[in-house]
């Protein structure tokens, strides 16, 4: 089998995809956490996480008893919610609850370290209108990006870095890009930071304070 063919396989089974999806929150879950979030038996999570792990998707850490395991990284997330973006269609929730949990995520969540959702598209489409992204040949932070991340967010990427500046992220509810990379990170991790945003329940659901609707307007004249 293709390393290609193995990756997708990964993702071919229910459980697998739902702890990928979960773990789209940049955290770091234990087993038996994720077991409770996909309705299977502790021995199937075990089991299940154990290929994902094997296959490079995820990274595991123990502590104690407790084993915990996260998206390996960037590009795992990035694949994941691609993933989730070329799906045929958005499940349709099977109650309220789950209606009410897909309605905030729609609206504003974290994909990994960066913003996602209608939040996280209108950001990339503000400051790719003020010139801060420059998205006609790829996408690429301007210098007037650059210096807009200083003065900012206080952000100056480190010398040697291997992660992009900037990178585009396919939107699984918009189904349009939201900014991810470096830029994205800091921009969720500073929104985080200052209150501009909190986070809604134990999900990837996020809240834009009246704080946070004050910043983005001023910042990038995004109106939530």
């Amino acid at each position: 089998m293709s390393p290609l063919a193995e990756t997708a396989a990964l993702f071919a089974d229910r459980t697998r995809a739902a702890f990928c999806q979960a773990l789209l929150d940049g955290r770091a879950w234990t087993a038996g956490e994720l077991a409770r979030h996909a309705g299977v038996s502790a021995s199937t999570a075990s089991e299940q996480l154990s290929r994902l792990v094997a296959g490079g998707l995820l990274a595991e850490e123990r502590q104690g008893r407790h084993r915990y395991v996260r998206l390996a990284g960037p590009e795992a997330a990035a694949l994941t919610e691609a993933l989730a973006a070329y799906a045929p269609g958005t499940p349709r929730p099977g109650n309220l609850r789950a209606s009410v949990r897909q309605d905030a995520e729609a609206r504003a969540r974290t994909c990994y370290d960066h913003l996602a959702g209608r939040l996280g598209v209108a950001l990339a489409d503000a400051m790719t209108a003020r010139g801060l992204i420059d998205t006609d040949s790829g996408v690429a932070v301007t210098p007037a990006g650059r210096a807009w991340l200083t003065d900012a967010l206080d952000y100056r990427q480190p010398p040697g870095t291997r992660r992009p500046l900037v990178r585009t992220c396919l939107d699984w509810t918009e189904r349009r890009p939201h900014l991810a990379g470096a830029l994205g990170a800091a921009l969720c991790a500073t929104a985080l930071d200052r209150g501009w945003v909190r986070r809604v329940g134990s999900g990837r659901a996020v809240k834009v304070t009246a704080r946070g609707s004050e910043a983005f307007g001023e910042l990038l004249g995004v109106r939530v």
